[in-house]
């Protein structure tokens, strides 16, 4: 997560907090060079603490398809209700986690 600056999240749509450049499809799974999105770190982190690579890549790859999935909607709801200094601590999701081991 590199190249903070201020601006407005373009997933959970706070304003004046310190988003950084995702890549919508993961550059692990051929998106070097596709679209991104300047997100929020909060947000930044839930994403990749929810999901694998290779589920953002082939299904979870626009701000759109992200905030109409159930499990980030649930974050995105929570997230707009609070200050933009909040630091929010992500862990991995128990279903990741067991996708992992199988």
């Amino acid at each position: 997560m590199k190249n903070k600056t201020t601006g407005t999240c373009e997933l959970c749509a706070r304003q004046q907090v310190a988003v950084t450049v995702h890549h919508l499809t993961p550059k692990e799974v051929g998106g070097a060079y596709m679209p991104t999105a300047e997100i929020c770190i909060p947000c930044h982190k839930q994403i990749h603490s929810l999901y694998t690579n290779e589920e953002l890549g082939a299904r979870l790859n626009s701000i759109e398809v992200l905030r109409q999935d159930e499990k980030i909607g649930k974050f995105i709801k929570w997230i707009r209700k609070q200050p933009s200094s909040k630091l929010v601590k992500t862990k991995k999701s128990n279903d990741r986690r067991n996708r992992k081991r199988q």
